[in-house]
C-alpha cells in the first residue's frame, strides 16, 4: 500500500513559538501551514518560503523589510501580517511569515467550482479587492502579484488580499518567480522591464475581472513567455466577446483597467474604486444579473483567438506579409460564394457542346498509327459527361501555393519568436545576471559596473549613514549576489553621510525640561555639571555644549551646566576703615558697593556704618556710610 509522505515540518516548533499543525496549501514560492501561536494561544497561518529562496544571500534581510512594510497595513480586506522571521529547523533555514488564519477558500477555487460569476457578484468581489488595494496604494505599497490565488474568501463572507510584498522579496532572489508565476496577470510594463507602480496592480485587477465574468483568461499559450508576450503586444478583448449582451459600462471598465499604456489606466486603487461603485449604482438589475447561454469551451476559445491573433500578427509581420494574410481571407470569402458547377448554356440540348469547358471544343479527327484519321463520330454521352466534370483550370495549385506561402510565413514568424525568446532570455534583457557587490564605491563607478552587466534600469535613493562617507554606495536593492534579469530595476542606495541634527536652545530650562527637549530632537543629555550663578536661579541651565543650532549625529549627547544659585560669602567688616580700603575689601569679596556721605565728603573719610554683615549672596550690594 502506498503511504503518503509526511511533511517534515508538521509537528515542528518554529522559533520556539509556532507549533506546525498541518499543511494547508502549496504555491509557487511557499508552503502554507496551520499553526498554533503558543504565546497567544491562537490559530495562525504560517507561510514558509521554499528552502532555495531562504538560502539566497541577502534574501532573509530583504524578506524582513517587505514583511515589516506589509505589517504596517491594517485593513479589513487585507490579510494581516502578524510576525516574520527565520529559524533553523532540523538543519535547514526556515524563512517564515505569520498571518491571520482565514477559514474559507481562494477566489481560484470559487472559479473552479462555478466557472464564471454573474456581473453583480463579480463587481461585489472586485469592490472589496479594490478597496483593500486602495488602502495599500495610499500607504505606498504595490502588490505586484495580484491573482485569484491571492484573494481569500472567508466562511463569514469577508474578502481579503494576501501576500503583499512577497513578490518583490522573492524577485530579488529568483528572477523567474514573478514572471512564471504570474504570466497570466502580468502587466505589459513588467514584461518590458519597466518598474512596477500602482497602475500595474490595476492591470491585474482588469484581467481578474475578465476571468470572473467569462470564466477564461484573455491570453493563453504553451509557455509563460508566450502569454507574457501577448500582454505586451495585444489589447485585452472586451468580455462581451464571450458574453454577448454584457453591459457596455462593464466592457469599458475592463478595457480601461487593462490598457497597455499605464498612463491610460486608473491612477491607483482609489480612482478605480470610485468608478466601480458608480457603475454598480447605475446598472439595472437586468444588466447586473446578465447570464447568457454559455458557449462550448472550444467555441469561446475560438472567439478569443479570432480577436487576439490578428493583433499579434499585425504587430509582428511586415507589410507585405500582412497583405498576404489579407488576401487569403478574401480568397476564402470568394471560394465560399462560388457555385459547385458552372451552369449549362443549353440545358434543353444535352448533347450540345458546353461553353467555358474543354468539352466545348469541336471534335477533331484523331490520327491513327498508320497516319490515317478515325471517323468523325460525335463523342458519346459518357465522354461528354466526363469532359463536363473535368475543370478548365485547376484551383488546387494556386490554393496549395498560397497555403504553403502562409505556412512558410507562420514558420518564419515562429522562428523569429523562438530566436527572439532565446536572445531575450539569454544575451538580451531577460537574461539572468548575478548582482555584483558595489558597496563602499563612488556612485559613478557603481553605475559603470552594473551597466557592464547589462543592467540598464538603475535608480538611486539617498539615505543618511553614520559609517559610510557621503557619495559612496551603501548597497543595492535587490541585494548583492542576487540573481536578477537584466530588464529588472535595480536601486542603488547612496550614503548622504551622517545625519546632523540641530541642537536646541535649553538655556534657562530646568534639567528635566532640557532632557525632554533634547530627546524630542533625537539627542540625549551628556555630562551635567553644577556652578554658582548670580544670573540664574538654582536648578536652571546656565550653559550647554555644543551651543544652540550646532550639528550633532542622532543620539549624541549635549553637556549641561546647572545653576546652584548665588554663592553665600561672609561680608567683610569695614567699620572705621577709610573709604578706599572699605570699597576694595568689599569688591574683593564679590560684593557691589554703594557709598553714602553723612555731611558731605569728610576730611577723615572713615566708614561709620555698613548695610550688610554676616553671610550674604555673592554679588549683593553693600551700602556703606562715610563720615
Amino acid at each position: 500500500m502506498h503511504q503518503q509522505r509526511r511533511d517534515p515540518l508538521e509537528g515542528a516548533i518554529v522559533d520556539g513559538r509556532y507549533v506546525v499543525r498541518s499543511r494547508v496549501a502549496r504555491g509557487g514560492m511557499s508552503t502554507v501551514y496551520a499553526a498554533t501561536d503558543r504565546r497567544l494561544d491562537r490559530l495562525v497561518a504560517l507561510k514558509v518560503l521554499y528552502p532555495h529562496l531562504a538560502d539566497e544571500p541577502g534574501f532573509v534581510e530583504r524578506f524582513e523589510q517587505e514583511a515589516k512594510a506589509a505589517a504596517r497595513l491594517s485593513h479589513p480586506h487585507v490579510v494581516g501580517v502578524l510576525d516574520q522571521g527565520a529559524d533553523d529547523v532540523e538543519g535547514r533555514t526556515v524563512a517564515y511569515l505569520v498571518m491571520e488564519f482565514v477559514r474559507g477558500m481562494t477566489l481560484r477555487e470559487l472559479l473552479r467550482e462555478q466557472g464564471r460569476l454573474a456581473p453583480r457578484r463579480t463587481l461585489r468581489l472586485l469592490d472589496a479587492v479594490v478597496e483593500g488595494l486602495a488602502a495599500a496604494h495610499d500607504a505606498g505599497l504595490i502588490h505586484r502579484d495580484l491573482k485569484p490565488e491571492n484573494v481569500l474568501l472567508s466562511d463569514t463572507g469577508q474578502v481579503k488580499i494576501a501576500d503583499f510584498g512577497l513578490a518583490r522579496a522573492v524577485s530579488a532572489s529568483d528572477g523567474t518567480a514573478t514572471l512564471v508565476g504570474t504570466a497570466a496577470y502580468l502587466p505589459p510594463e513588467l514584461v518590458l522591464g519597466r518598474p512596477a507602480r500602482a497602475q500595474s496592480d490595476i492591470y491585474s485587477v482588469g484581467i481578474m475581472a475578465f476571468e470572473l465574468l467569462t470564466g477564461q483568461q484573455p491570453f493563453t499559450g504553451e509557455s509563460s513567455f508566450q502569454v507574457a508576450l501577448q500582454h505586451a503586444q495585444a489589447d485585452v478583448p472586451a468580455p462581451s466577446v464571450l458574453l454577448p449582451g454584457l453591459a457596455q459600462d462593464i466592457d469599458e471598465l475592463v478595457q480601461w483597467c487593462t490598457a497597455r499604456d499605464p498612463e491610460k489606466r486608473p491612477v491607483d486603487g482609489a480612482a478605480l474604486l470610485g468608478e466601480l461603485r458608480h457603475i454598480c449604482a447605475t446598472l439595472t438589475d437586468e444588466e447586473l444579473d446578465h447570464a447568457p447561454a454559455g458557449l462550448p469551451v472550444h467555441a469561446a476559445q475560438d472567439q478569443l483567438t479570432a480577436v487576439v491573433i490578428p493583433q499579434l500578427l499585425a504587430d509582428e509581420v511586415h507589410d507585405n506579409s500582412t497583405r498576404l494574410i489579407s488576401r487569403s481571407r478574401n480568397e476564402t470569402r470568394v471560394l465560399g460564394a462560388m457555385p459547385d458547377h458552372p451552369p449549362l448554356s443549353k440545358p434543353s440540348l444535352p448533347d450540345a457542346p458546353q461553353s467555358g469547358s474543354s468539352a466545348a471544343l469541336p471534335a477533331t479527327p484523331a490520327t491513327t498509327e498508320r497516319g490515317g484519321t478515325a471517323g468523325s463520330r460525335p463523342a458519346s454521352k459518357r465522354q461528354q459527361a466526363r469532359a463536363a466534370q473535368r475543370p478548365v483550370k485547376s484551383l488546387r495549385g494556386r490554393t496549395a501555393r498560397r497555403s504553403m506561402q502562409l505556412l512558410v510565413l507562420l514558420l518564419l514568424v515562429l522562428a523569429v519568436l523562438v530566436a527572439g525568446a532565446g536572445w531575450f532570455f539569454g544575451a538580451g534583457p531577460g537574461g539572468i545576471v548575478t548582482l555584483p557587490d558595489v558597496s563602499r564605491v563612488p556612485l559613478p563607478q557603481a553605475r559603470a559596473v552594473l551597466g557592464a552587466e547589462g543592467l540598464a534600469t538603475l535608480s538611486t535613493e539617498e539615505v543618511f549613514d553614520d559609517e559610510i562617507l557621503a557619495g559612496l554606495v551603501i548597497g543595492t536593492d535587490p541585494a548583492a549576489s542576487s540573481e536578477v534579469r537584466r530588464f529588472e530595476p535595480v536601486e542603488l542606495i547612496v550614503s548622504r553621510g551622517p545625519e546632523l541634527l540641530e541642537v536646541p536652545d535649553v538655556l534657562g530650562l530646568t534639567e528635566s525640561e532640557a532632557t525632554a527637549e533634547l530627546r524630542a530632537a533625537e539627542l540625549i543629555t551628556g555630562e551635567v555639571d553644577e556652578e554658582y550663578s548670580t544670573s540664574e536661579a538654582a536648578g536652571r541651565v546656565i550653559a550647554q555644549t555644543p551651543a544652540q543650532d550646532a550639528g550633532l549625529r542622532r543620539g549624541a549627547g549635549v553637556d549641561l551646566v546647572i545653576s546652584l544659585g548665588p554663592r553665600l560669602v561672609d561680608v567683610p567688616r569695614v567699620f572705621s576703615l577709610s573709604e578706599d580700603r572699605a570699597v576694595a575689601a568689599l569688591e574683593a569679596a564679590g560684593f557691589a558697593v554703594e557709598v553714602d556721605y553723612t555731611f558731605g565728603r569728610s576730611v577723615l573719610g572713615l566708614v561709620a556704618g555698613q548695610s550688610l554683615t554676616g553671610e550674604q549672596a555673592e554679588g549683593s550690594t553693600v551700602r556703606i556710610t562715610v563720615t
